[in-house]
């Protein structure tokens, strides 16, 4: 299959799923419901989206100054510039076909600032990798704060299913598995021994050599604290956000630190289930709001509202990204 319709047949696919949690959400409400639906999000306070936005810039010029660090220690110090557009042109790359805006980055960073593609896919997914950590904690902050709130809606919604899954499977659905997954790891070790010399697999030892090397850069970094401030600098500013979102409603003017706290769980979540959480967010949003006693309508206009939000400023920051890097290569060859 070529890689275009693969990439057109991925994005449609996910899309698709967005549009069919939009319309599984809006399929049970009433036309009384869509109207205060709509009549919510016509009627919102959109100054508080002002200093949301700047917060946000600021967080992705965090992230960008935090993958820069990751490099300095495989010999390469990018501009923070070109690193700042190369990770607003993955965001905006990730709305069209998930995933899509990872290899995005790496690929403008390597023809930019002439660092090899497979050590920048190391810092990637060490990047990655932290930020995985950093939602797990934020999660068991979440449930820990309001135990009786969170946890409860938790364990009924996401831990019981998940522990009712194992349960009901006997113990030759168990062995069926562990064997499916024993051959398919001695088949590749087969293959990887049978064509260990062919330009493939050399090819593919050296990508794993430099993911490997962009991991460990973390452990050779000299500025690890400095690493760790903009780890936490970005999911404070994430969290100060959605805090300024709240007085874009009535409604949602009373709610604190804990509702914006699950709000930054439960919400990141739906942004890895779609591209750019179209969808899933104001589902997620909704539902977690009505812990906190906001109606259905109303939280599923703040979910669309935040979601919104969001969208744009990833894509203006996006496009001004690609026009800035057009610029910069016209202007590189105008003096070459």
């Amino acid at each position: 299959m070529p890689k275009l319709l693969k990439n057109i047949l991925q994005s449609a696919f996910f899309l698709g799923i967005g549009v069919l949690l939009i319309w599984w959400a809006l399929r049970p409400l009433t036309p009384e419901q869509r109207t205060d639906i709509r009549n919510a999000i016509l009627q919102a306070n959109y100054w508080p989206i002002i200093p949301a936005f700047i917060i946000g810039v600021f967080s992705h010029l965090s992230r960008a100054i935090r993958w820069k660090l990751l490099m300095q220690p495989l010999g390469y110090k990018p501009k923070t510039s070109t690193t700042f557009y190369a990770v607003m042109i993955g965001y905006i790359a990730n709305l069209a076909v998930p995933r899509l805006g990872e290899i995005a980055r790496c690929g403008i960073l390597a023809r930019y600032e002439k660092i090899p593609a497979d050590k920048l896919i190391g810092t990637m997914i060490a990047e990655r990798a932290v930020d995985l950590i950093c939602l797990i904690l934020v999660m068991v902050a979440t449930v820990l704060v309001q135990i009786d709130v969170v946890g409860n809606f938790f364990s009924e919604k996401i831990w019981t299913p998940l522990a009712s899954s194992f349960a009901n499977a006997n113990g030759s659905q168990l062995a069926f598995k562990l064997g499916v997954a024993a051959i398919v790891i001695i088949l590749i070790v087969f293959l990887l021994k049978r064509f260990a010399r062919s330009k493939a697999a050399i090819k593919m030892k050296a990508l794993l050599r430099g993911v490997m090397e962009g991991i460990f850069s973390i452990a050779r970094m000299e500025n690890k604290w400095k690493f760790l401030f903009h780890t936490l600098l970005i999911w404070v500013l994430y969290f100060s956000m959605l805090y300024c979102a709240f007085y874009t409603m009535e409604s949602a003017n009373n709610l604190g630190v804990k509702a914006c706290l699950a709000l930054l769980s439960f919400g990141s979540i739906a942004m890895i289930v779609t591209p750019g959480g179209i969808g899933a967010y104001p589902i997620l949003t909704q539902q977690t709001l009505l812990l906190y006693g906001i109606s259905e309508t109303d939280g599923y206009a703040f979910g669309w509202i935040v979601w919104g939000a969001q969208t744009l400023l990833t894509c203006v920051l996006g496009v001004y990204s690609l026009v800035a890097l057009t610029i910069r290569k016209k202007q590189g060859t105008a003096t070459a």
